[in-house]
């Protein structure tokens, strides 16, 4: 059998019966197009930028506290010191949480945030007592070393805190707070240890203490670094001696008030060796 002829191996291979040419890309945007497409993105940001510092629609309206046990929510808000009308995105959260740990030494911690779009929400913590003790001024627990920079003074009261911080001055003594008592002479202890040391064991013990004798507890004394008593309720006494070993004197404390509750003194300044006298 013949092959194909010539011409029709010339028609097999014209253009129009190959397959499909690719199609080229498409045209490139004219220049009013490339005009739009810069200019847009900066007209909105620039519109996003006066909308956030520049309208009325972002700005400070209202500064709210929460959260105050003892301190007035408006005084927080004025200790914060945000001028009603500033940008909300202006406000600088660090720098007004520095202000209102540095002008309200009650506060222990702060949350600023914004509430968009008018807002700004101060969430405040409280420094919470831990001891109580008789303000003295400079002489003793009171106004001297080691209390804030801007201390609240004037109260007959001084509140000490989980740090041993002396935060604030009250006219009457927090319920449920242990007086601290520090009867230390001028002695090379004190000079060793210091004022500031001694409070904080004080602290120490305070919150080592057991359940049980934590809500009898009326007095934390400090005679020395070695020598912290309470008195409880009631008239019972207890020799804790150092801070150390807490949990288990904690432990030693919870097991003699238990075997002999009608003791009237307790000694656990020596865990492994403890003793109860009184009836």
């Amino acid at each position: 059998m013949a092959g194909p002829t010539t011409a029709e191996r010339g028609e097999r291979q014209h253009p129009d019966s190959g397959p499909p040419r690719p199609r080229l890309p498409g045209r490139m945007p004219g220049p009013r197009a490339l005009v739009a497409l810069i200019v847009c993105p900066v007209l909105l940001a620039a519109g996003a930028v006066w909308v956030l510092y520049g309208s009325q629609w972002t700005k400070v309206e209202r500064v709210s506290a929460s959260g105050t046990r003892v301190l007035a929510p408006a005084r927080v808000v004025e200790a914060a010191g945000i001028a009603a009308g500033s940008p909300l995105i202006s406000v600088d959260t660090d720098e007004i949480e520095a202000r209102l740990l540095r002008e309200l030494p009650r506060i222990d911690s702060v949350d600023v945030s914004r509430s968009w779009p008018h807002g700004i929400r101060l969430k405040v913590t409280e420094r919470t007592p831990v001891l109580v003790a008789e303000n003295r001024g400079s002489t003793g627990i009171g106004e001297g070393a080691g209390a804030p920079e801007n201390y609240e003074k004037g109260g007959k009261y001084v509140e000490v805190d989980a740090e041993g911080v002396r935060y604030a001055t009250v006219s009457r003594p927090p319920q449920g707070v242990p007086r601290l008592e520090l009867n230390v002479s001028r002695s090379a202890g004190l000079r060793r240890f210091g004022t500031d040391r001694l409070v904080r064991e004080a602290v120490r013990v305070a919150r080592s203490l057991p359940a049980a004798a934590a809500r009898a507890a009326r007095v934390v004394e400090v005679r020395s670094y070695d020598s912290i008593a309470l008195e409880l309720s009631g008239g019972r006494t207890v020799d804790w001696g150092s801070g150390e070993k807490g949990r288990d004197k904690a432990h030693t404390l919870t097991a003699l008030m238990k075997a002999a509750p009608g003791a009237r003194h307790f000694d656990v300044s020596v865990p492994t060796a403890p003793a109860s006298s009184g009836s």
